[in-house]
């Protein structure tokens, strides 16, 4: 009798622990599921800024203490809104991020960080995978037009001496999935535009415009007809390089796009 009543109460005791261990557990899968959200729904520009300012303090760290910057080799013909880009896992190795970034490509993000004003005052940016992303397809969609036209291209209006806008309709392949760009800057949809070769870039004069606007509480250039690159006004107040892009200068206070000389 003794025997069967403490095993009853063995049994009730067991009950008691296993309820109190299920209650824990859903507790915490309520209380994931309600952070969860709030983590993915956050504003992508505040985790940037985020992610910027804690590389940023690395780099200035990593380059006090060894000389240089941490910056990965690039050749002379990469363009300069694509060069100098951060080696986040040596940062991380050598103890001076205790992570990488989710936001960072290493991480699984869309985006390279990288170094600008590299010799004066190195400053972190972000270069957006999804805008060169993009440029990639709308270039192979003119590769394979100019292949199947005889080297013609897919031209629509001209937008600048040397620069037509890419006829979308012309290029895209049947069923190809429509491409549109909006921009990092201001949201706006862009347009793809090519050089006489065929080479696919982002026209930014709209950004270029807006950030000149700013700058001036109102649009009144001075220096009209400069020559000076007016992308430089687009990294003051954002995170974000222009990719896939070319020079700008101003003519009749509008901006206009222009190839380098090499």
């Amino acid at each position: 009798m003794l025997n069967k009543k403490r095993k009853e109460t063995q049994g009730r005791l067991r009950l008691r622990q296993v309820q109190q261990v299920s209650f824990l557990l859903l507790l915490m899968m309520l209380t994931s599921g309600c952070l969860y959200p709030a983590q993915s729904n956050s504003d992508p520009k505040t985790a940037y800024r985020e992610s910027v300012n804690r590389i940023q303090s690395a780099i200035d760290a990593f380059q006090k203490d060894e000389g240089i910057l941490p910056i990965l080799n690039a050749d002379a013909d990469t363009p300069k809104y694509e060069k100098f880009r951060i080696d986040l896992p040596k940062l991380k190795q050598h103890g001076y991020l205790d992570d990488i970034p989710g936001t960072a490509f290493e991480s699984g993000g869309s985006a390279y960080f990288l170094v600008q004003n590299e010799e004066v005052q190195p400053t972190v940016k972000v270069m957006d995978l999804q805008t060169m992303q993009k440029v990639n397809d709308v270039q192979r969609m003119v590769n394979q037009y100019k292949s199947n036209h005889n080297q013609e291209l897919p031209a629509g209006e001209e937008l600048y001496p040397g620069f037509h806008a890419v006829d979308m309709d012309k290029a895209a392949q049947a069923g190809s999935p429509s491409i549109t760009l909006n921009s990092v800057y201001s949201g706006q949809e862009l347009p793809f535009m090519m050089d006489t070769q065929g080479i696919v870039y982002v026209d930014y004069a709209f950004d270029i415009m807006q950030a000149l606007e700013k700058a001036d509480g109102s649009f009144d250039a001075p220096n009209s007809g400069d020559v000076s690159d007016l992308r430089d006004h687009l990294l003051t107040h954002s995170y974000f390089v222009p990719v896939k892009s070319v020079p700008y200068k101003l003519e009749n206070n509008t901006p206009v796009a222009y190839l380098a000389p090499n």
